[in-house]
């Protein structure tokens, strides 16, 4: 097999794009940690957990969800449980897996956390592109991630 090198446009902009892959989360989540305690993972699983009507997701979506493994979320979920944001309930569907649920306290911890969250995401993100890079980056980071349209 012959490798096809990248040229020196490509690996510069790799460089630049794998660079952003690190720097950007990295800065939203010490501006997390500092105005709420939270990690950037804990607000991850806060906030999908948010979007279900009755705060409920099944472990093995949600690790799915997160690209995460199961062992990993269940591991992260028992500590965020120890700490009285999530419960976990047993799943009626998987006998061998559970239910996540954002509790009330939980759903605080968001609430207080989500204005910061937003202003560290426009200051460190937002603010550096114009409307018409945003649709492209939207449009690229969908069909790269290889999401729905």
């Amino acid at each position: 097999m012959e490798t096809a090198w990248l040229s020196a446009d490509e690996e510069q902009a790799w460089r630049a794009f794998r660079r952003l892959l690190i720097a950007l989360p990295a800065r939203i989540g010490r501006d997390l940690a500092r105005d709420s305690g939270l990690s950037a993972p804990d607000y991850e699983v806060l906030s999908t957990l948010s979007e279900k009507p009755d705060r409920r997701w099944a472990l093995r979506e949600l690790a799915a969800k997160m690209e995460w493994s199961r062992s990993r979320l269940s591991h992260h979920a028992a500590r965020m449980q120890a700490r009285g944001l999530i419960d976990k309930e047993p799943d009626p569907q998987d006998a061998r897996g559970c239910l996540l649920h954002l509790t009330d306290d939980g759903f605080g911890v968001l609430e207080r956390a989500a204005p910061h969250h937003v202003v560290s995401v426009r200051s460190r993100f937002l603010e550096h592109v114009s409307a018409d890079e945003l649709a492209m980056l939207r449009k690229l980071s969908t069909r790269i991630a290889g999401l729905p349209d």
